[in-house]
C-alpha cells in the first residue's frame, strides 16, 4: 500500500514538474502550434531535407527507429514521422486485455494535431520560429547534444548498470517538458542510443536542420511513366462487373503489406495498394481499417496506388513487381475463366475473414496459381508483417524448415468441386473474433480442425488411394523456371527470415502446403491479425499456427513410407504432451495409403529430402552460394567449414551475424552466418528454453545478407579464418565468446562502427537493389 501510494505521489510530483515547465516553455517561446508541420515549409536556400538531412536519418537514425517496434514509437523513415513525434504507450504489448487504438503511420491520422489528440509529442519545436527556440524545444536535438557532451564510455563494453540495449528494456520516451530531467538522470542515453556519436559533420548537419525550423519537401515527383502504369493498374483493378470486383478484392487482401514496383522503371520506387472512396483519377481519401477486409462503409471501395513515402526498412519491405506479364496471368487465371458472380460477399467479420467463404465464388485454382506466383512474397507476410516481432510469436515454428507446395495440377484434381465449400464450417479463423476476444476459444478452433483433418483424410484417400498414391510429382516443382517452388524458413528467437531455394542439406522439419493450409496461414497470420490486439487475439493466433504447422507436417509426411512415418513425427515431437497434439497422435490415422515413392535405403527421410533437392534443382536459387562471394576457393573452403560446424560451441554464437572477410588483394565479401537452435519440440507455448537441445545445433552460412536484425558483426582477414573457425569450434563459455568479439568483432562500441554499417548497406543495395533496406540495430548485442 505505502509503494502505491509512493508510486502515485512521484507521478505526481513529475506530471507537476511537466506542467510547470510547459508553462515556462510557452514564457520563453511563446504557445506551442501542433500544425505547425504540416504546411508546406519555407524553402531553404543552403538546407534541403531530401538531399542533405534524410541520408543522415536514414543511415543513423532509422536503424532503430522505423515502424512499428521503434523505440517510442518514432518513426523516423519519412518526414511526416519524425514531425509526428514519439508516444509513449508500446504497440508490442502481450498483456493488454483491450485492443488498443491503432496508431499506423499515414493511415490513422493525417495531422500532427490529430496524432496529438492520439497521445504523441513533438521530437522537433513547435514554438516560436528562432534558432534557440528550435533547439531548446526539440527533443531530438537535445537527445543528440546528450550524445556529443556524454559519447560512449570507453570500453570493450557498455556498462550494463547504465545503459540497458535488450529488446524490452524499460522506456523513457521523454517529452520536452521532461527533458532537463531526463537529460540530469541519463547523460549516457544521448542519440543513436548505445551507439557511437554522429560525426562533426553529420551533427552539424542536423543541428542546422532543427536551428532552421525543421523544414521538408515532399519527394520529388515521379516522371510521367509512372503514372501512365498507375493508370494502367487502377483501371484494370477497378473494373465494373461482379468478376472484376472479386478478383480486386481478393488481390487487395494478398497484396496490401507489398510494396509494389514497375520493373521495367527506373529508381527504388514502391507503391501500396489502398482503398479509397475515391475512384481513379480523383485525390485518394484513404480507407483506414484495422484489416483489409473490415467493411470500408461505403457502398464502393475503389483500389488504388499510393505512393510509398518512407525508406525501406530490410524488416519489412516486401518487393512485388508488376507488369504486363503479371497482369495477363491474372486475366487469365481470374477474368477469362468461365464461371459466373452472383453477387458480391459480405464484410461482416464471421464470413470476411474466411477466405473460403467469401471468395467460394472465384476458381480455386485461380487463386492458388496467384499465390504461388509469388509463394515467397505471400510466406513473407508472416515473416515481415506485424506479428513477426517477439518470441511467443515464432515460437511457433522451428530454427530452420523448408517450405513445399503440392502442385496446382495435382490440387486441382484432389480438390473435387464443392469439397472447400462443405468444409468452410471448419475453416474458420481466430480473426472472426476480430481483435478483443477471450483466452480460451482455441479449443473450439482445436475441434474444428481436428474434424477438417478427418474430412481431409478421407476425401483424399478417396481421391488418392491405392490406384494414385503420392509420388514426388505432387509436389511443385515451379513449372521447372519459378523459384518460388522451393522456400526455406529460418526463425531467429524473436523474429525470422523467409528465402528462396532449399538452404542446407537436412532442414529440422518440412511443410507440404497445399491451397486450403497456404491461404489459411494468410488470413491467419497476416490479414487477419492486429498488432493492436489483445493478449486473447494473440494469444489465439499463435495456438492456431500450431494445427497450420502440423498439417504442413502431416502433408509432408504422406510421401514416406508409413512404416516410417510415426517414427519421423516422434523425432520431431520429443517430449510432447500428446494430447496438446491430439490430432497428430498417428500419422497413419491422417493418410493411410502407402507412398508411391520408390525408397532404396535405410533412411528414406534423408533419402527423400536428397530426392527433393534434384527434384527441385531447376528452380534452385544460387543467390546465396558461397562460390558466389568471388573469393579464392581456398577462402571458400575454410567458409564451408564454418558452416559444417555442429553441435553445443556453435549455441554460443548469437541468432545472426554478418562476416565481412577481405583477401589479402583487398576483394571483400559479406557473409550471414546463421545460428539454428534445435528443440526437442515446438509444439509447446512456455519454457522454450527447457526443450532445447544445443547438441544439436548447427549453423548456415550463406553469402550476402540474411535477416533483418543483425546480433553482432565480424571482420576477419582471410589469412585468419582458419584460426576463427577453430575459435568457434571451442567456444565453451561466454567467455570464450567475448574473446572471439575481442579480437574479430565490430561492437556496438568500436569507432569503425557507423563506417562499417554504411559498407553492409551499400553491399546490401548492390547484391539485391529491389530487396535491400536498412537493417534494424536493436537486437544488437552488447557481449
Amino acid at each position: 500500500m505505502m509503494r502505491k501510494l509512493g508510486s502515485l505521489l512521484l507521478l505526481s510530483l513529475l506530471v507537476g514538474c511537466a506542467v510547470i515547465y510547459s508553462r515556462v516553455l510557452d514564457e520563453r517561446y511563446g504557445p506551442a502550434d501542433p500544425a505547425r508541420f504540416d504546411g508546406p515549409s519555407a524553402p531553404q536556400a543552403t538546407m534541403d531535407f531530401q538531399r542533405d538531412v534524410k541520408p543522415i536519418l536514414d543511415n543513423r537514425c532509422v536503424v532503430c527507429h522505423g515502424c512499428y517496434d521503434a523505440p517510442c514509437q518514432l518513426n523516423l523513415a519519412s518526414y511526416q514521422g519524425a514531425t509526428r513525434g514519439a508516444n509513449k504507450a508500446r504497440v508490442y504489448d502481450a498483456a493488454r486485455l483491450l485492443a488498443a487504438e491503432p496508431t499506423r503511420l499515414f493511415f490513422d491520422a493525417h495531422s500532427n494535431a490529430a496524432w496529438r489528440k492520439r497521445g504523441f509529442h513533438p521530437v522537433l519545436n513547435e514554438r516560436a520560429m528562432t534558432a534557440e527556440a528550435n533547439r531548446e524545444g526539440s527533443v531530438l536535438y537535445r537527445a543528440l547534444r546528450l550524445k556529443q557532451l556524454h559519447p560512449l564510455p570507453p570500453g570493450a563494453l557498455l556498462p550494463r548498470d547504465q545503459i540497458d540495449v535488450s529488446l524490452d528494456r524499460a522506456q523513457q520516451c521523454p517529452a520536452i517538458e521532461e527533458m532537463d530531467r531526463f537529460e540530469e538522470k541519463y547523460p549516457q542515453w544521448g542519440m543513436p542510443f548505445g551507439l557511437p556519436a554522429l560525426s562533426a559533420r553529420e551533427h552539424g548537419v542536423l543541428a542546422g536542420w532543427v536551428e532552421a525550423g525543421a523544414p521538408g519537401r515532399d519527394a520529388e515527383s515521379l516522371a510521367g511513366t509512372f503514372g501512365q502504369r498507375i493508370a494502367q493498374w487502377e483501371a484494370f483493378l477497378n473494373g465494373d462487373s461482379l468478376k472484376q470486383r472479386l478478383m480486386s478484392r481478393y488481390i487487395y487482401e494478398h497484396w496490401f503489406v507489398g510494396h509494389l514496383y514497375f520493373d521495367d522503371l527506373p529508381g527504388q520506387e514502391y507503391f501500396q495498394l489502398v482503398r479509397s472512396k475515391t475512384p481513379p483519377g480523383r485525390p485518394i481519401e484513404l480507407i483506414a481499417t484495422r484489416r483489409p477486409y473490415d467493411d470500408p462503409g461505403v457502398e464502393r471501395a475503389y483500389y488504388r496506388l499510393r505512393r510509398v513515402l518512407e525508406t525501406p526498412l530490410a524488416k519489412t519491405l516486401m518487393p512485388y513487381a508488376l507488369n504486363a506479364t503479371r497482369m495477363a496471368r491474372i486475366r487469365e487465371w481470374f477474368l477469362d475463366a468461365p464461371y459466373q458472380v452472383t453477387a458480391l460477399p459480405s464484410y461482416a467479420p464471421e464470413t470476411a475473414s474466411n477466405p473460403f467463404v467469401t471468395f467460394e465464388q472465384l476458381p480455386v485454382n485461380a487463386r492458388y496459381r496467384f499465390m504461388l506466383e509469388e509463394a515467397q512474397f505471400i510466406l513473407m507476410g508472416f515473416i515481415k508483417g506485424p506479428v513477426c516481432r517477439g518470441q511467443m510469436a515464432v515460437d511457433v515454428i522451428n530454427d530452420r524448415f523448408w517450405a513445399i507446395f503440392v502442385s496446382p495440377d495435382a490440387e486441382e484434381a484432389i480438390d473435387e468441386a464443392g469439397f472447400l465449400a462443405r468444409e468452410a464450417k471448419n475453416l474458420q479463423l481466430p480473426a472472426e473474433n476480430e481483435s478483443t476476444t477471450g483466452l480460451l476459444r482455441w479449443r473450439r478452433y482445436a475441434k474444428l480442425e481436428a474434424e477438417f483433418l478427418e474430412a481431409k483424410s478421407r476425401h483424399l484417400t478417396q481421391r488418392l488411394g491405392a490406384g494414385s498414391p503420392p509420388r514426388l510429382n505432387l509436389v511443385w516443382d515451379g513449372a521447372r523456371r519459378n523459384p518460388n517452388a522451393a522456400l526455406t524458413v529460418f526463425r531467429h528467437f524473436d523474429s525470422a527470415t523467409v528465402v528462396q531455394g532449399l538452404i542446407g542439406e537436412q532442414p529440422q522439419t518440412v511443410m507440404l502446403m497445399g491451397y486450403p493450409l497456404f491461404e489459411r496461414i494468410h488470413y491467419l497470420l497476416v490479414a487477419g491479425y492486429d498488432v493492436y490486439g489483445n493478449v486473447g487475439h494473440q494469444l489465439q493466433t499463435r495456438l492456431y499456427f500450431d494445427f497450420m504447422r502440423m498439417e504442413g507436417e502431416l502433408n509432408f509426411l504422406a510421401l514416406l513410407p508409413r512404416a516410417a512415418r510415426n517414427a519421423v513425427r516422434d523425432r520431431w515431437y520429443r517430449n510432447t504432451d500428446k494430447n496438446h497434439i491430439q490430432q497428430f497422435r498417428d500419422v497413419d490415422s491422417f493418410f493411410a495409403p502407402e507412398t508411391g515413392i520408390a525408397y532404396r535405403s535405410a533412411d528414406p527421410l534423408a533419402e527423400l529430402y536428397a530426392m527433393l533437392k534434384s527434384y527441385l534443382a531447376p528452380v534452385a536459387s544460387a543467390r546465396f552460394a558461397l562460390a558466389g562471394s568471388g573469393l579464392s576457393g581456398a577462402t571458400v573452403r575454410h567458409l564451408e567449414a564454418l558452416s559444417a560446424l555442429r553441435g553445443r560451441s556453435t549455441s554460443h554464437l548469437p541468432e545472426v551475424s554478418f562476416l565481412t572477410v577481405e583477401e589479402s588483394s583487398g576483394q571483400r565479401a559479406h557473409f550471414s552466418l546463421v545460428a539454428n537452435r534445435a528443440h526437442s519440440n515446438v509444439a509447446e507455448l512456455f519454457d522454450e528454453a527447457e526443450r532445447r537441445l544445443p547438441d544439436e545445433d548447427d549453423l548456415t552460412l550463406v553469402h550476402g545478407f540474411l535477416g533483418a536484425y543483425p546480433n553482432a558483426f565480424f571482420s576477419i582477414k582471410a589469412g585468419d579464418l582458419p584460426a576463427f573457425v577453430d575459435a568457434v569450434r571451442r567456444l565453451a563459455s561466454e567467455q570464450d565468446y567475448g574473446a572471439l568479439l575481442a579480437r574479430y568483432g565490430v561492437r556496438r562500441t568500436d569507432m569503425r562502427f557507423w563506417a562499417h554499417s554504411d559498407e553492409l548497406h551499400a553491399a546490401y543495395r548492390r547484391l539485391a537493389p529491389k530487396e535491400a533496406g536498412v537493417f534494424d540495430y536493436n537486437r544488437l548485442e552488447n557481449r
